[in-house]
């Protein structure tokens, strides 16, 4: 840290401890390369973290040790400035093959950068390990200790924090298959006491972290709203003529018009994927998530959305002919014209309608003639279930620490992510007419355009997302 002008912390340990998925996690770098097999990490990388371009900290992912007892014992009998050990190993064995894994994880702890030590809490202590323990305390550098638990049914975490204390000024249990934003913080709030000289430093990578957090927020509450606008919106249509097939022009659409709408909301997962840097790996989403089902199928009407009595309420307040489409939603059963064509949108309520469209083409000729449309759709619980498929994907992508390279299921409390119904159930009369304003308003339903009713909708997601986060920490 002394040579850099940035916060600069050298992650070292044994040979597959978990140290490159720590710096992953502490980096939202998902690009760092993990693998299951020992001495992956073969030369030190160092992982910037920027934020608007600016340069706030640097984590450096290290080689795992390879010859602690003879490191040590070279440190031990070493008889110069202690200030100089690690400058003199590196030029005494920097050509020695050897030594050349330990030379280079001392490298940026002789250019000033703190330890972060880590070891994996589900096996003992071993004789190596208190080698490398003495190495890093001979170094004189401030020094924090990780125990990486990775859930098993063996857990030696008292055991190494016994020994901890003995060469460490701080301790601390990260898992980094679990740790979420509020972990990384209090990560970096521990960074911070191990050396009064960083507090001021380490302070400003926090409030920079935390401002990010809250951008990055308010980034994904307008492309939630926006994305829930489209799909209200959203129709597809087509001219018919004496010799068309109205049966089968009407399968046509609502295939369209379901490809359609599940393309608005691939496009707003990907943004909300991309908002919090899951950019390398494709997410596989865990066994329990709702979100396993397809936007239309009848599993994601049951489970998602408003309840029969919640609709029948917010219908009394859109009003029309909200009464069928809601009964409808409610049960989870399909609209007779559905059936006839096979029943090809188990839950979901556009209707199909047929009218007289005139306009003019750029070139002044006036088209007509009857069209066939699906969409918008009509339905107003369409627009909580889209919200809670939202809100659960937001709760994925916060939950998933980039340092995962696992399959589904693995690591996730299920209970984060609403394992019933959805989140919307769970609001207020004073929200769910916030809901209604929303979608009159974007359905062009409202009798007076209320200027308002899209940005007090933005701000109820935003609170909604504020409160996915709080149940996840």
């Amino acid at each position: 840290m002394m040579n850099s002008p940035i916060p600069e912390f050298a992650v070292l340990g044994h040979p597959n401890e978990g140290k490159s998925s720590v710096v992953s996690t502490l980096t939202e770098d998902d690009r760092i390369r993990i693998s299951p097999f020992p001495g992956e990490t073969s030369v030190a990388q160092a992982y910037t973290v920027e934020i608007d371009g600016e340069k706030i900290i640097r984590f450096v992912d290290t080689p795992g040790f390879q010859a602690p007892r003879q490191t040590l014992a070279w440190f031990r009998a070493y008889e110069g400035d202690p200030g100089k050990i690690l400058d003199r190993f590196i030029e005494t064995f920097g050509q020695d093959p050897f030594f050349a894994d330990e030379c280079a994880l001392l490298a940026p702890v002789a250019r000033g950068a703190g330890i972060i030590y880590v070891v994996n809490g589900a096996r003992p202590v071993r004789e190596d390990d208190i080698a490398e323990m003495e190495i890093l305390r001979l170094t004189g550098r401030p020094r924090m200790a990780i125990i990486n638990s990775k859930q098993t049914q063996k857990d030696y975490t008292h055991e190494w924090k016994q020994e901890f204390r003995k060469c460490f000024n701080s301790t601390r249990v990260f898992n980094s298959n679990t740790a979420d934003f509020n972990e990384r913080i209090r990560m970096l709030e521990s960074l911070k006491s191990i050396d009064q000289e960083w507090e001021e430093s380490v302070s400003r990578v926090i409030l920079a972290f935390k401002g990010e957090w809250k951008k990055r927020n308010r980034l994904a509450c307008a492309y939630i709203t926006l994305g829930l606008e489209k799909s209200l919106c959203f129709f597809v249509s087509e001219k018919l003529t004496d010799k068309s097939d109205k049966v089968l022009a009407r399968e046509r659409l609502n295939l369209s018009f379901q490809q359609g709408i599940r393309k608005i909301e691939q496009e707003m997962f990907a943004q909300i994927k991309s908002l919090f840097k899951h950019r390398l790996y494709e997410y596989p989403l865990p066994d329990y998530s709702l979100l396993q089902h397809d936007v239309f199928s009848q599993q994601t009407w049951e489970l998602l959305g408003l309840t029969k009595g919640q609709l029948a309420s917010a219908g009394a307040v859109l009003g029309g002919t909200m009464g069928v489409a809601i009964d409808a939603a409610a049960g989870g059963t399909s609209f007779g014209v559905f059936a006839a064509i096979g029943g090809l949108l188990g839950a979901g309520s556009a209707l199909f309608g047929g009218k007289k469209i005139a306009r003019k083409t750029g070139l002044g000729i006036r088209l007509g003639g009857d069209r066939l449309q699906v969409g918008p759709n009509e339905n107003l619980q369409f627009l909580y279930v889209l919200m809670d498929r939202a809100l659960i994907y937001y709760a994925h992508m916060i939950n998933r620490p980039h340092g995962r390279r696992d399959g589904v299921g693995t690591g996730e409390n299920p209970k984060k992510v609403f394992p019933k119904l959805g989140i919307t159930t769970t609001l207020s009369l004073g929200q769910r007419n916030t809901c209604v304003r929303f979608f009159k308003s974007v359905r062009g339903k409202a009798v007076i355009k209320g200027k308002k009713a899209v940005p007090e909708f933005a701000v109820l997601v935003a609170s909604l997302l504020e409160q996915v986060a709080k149940e996840d920490t």
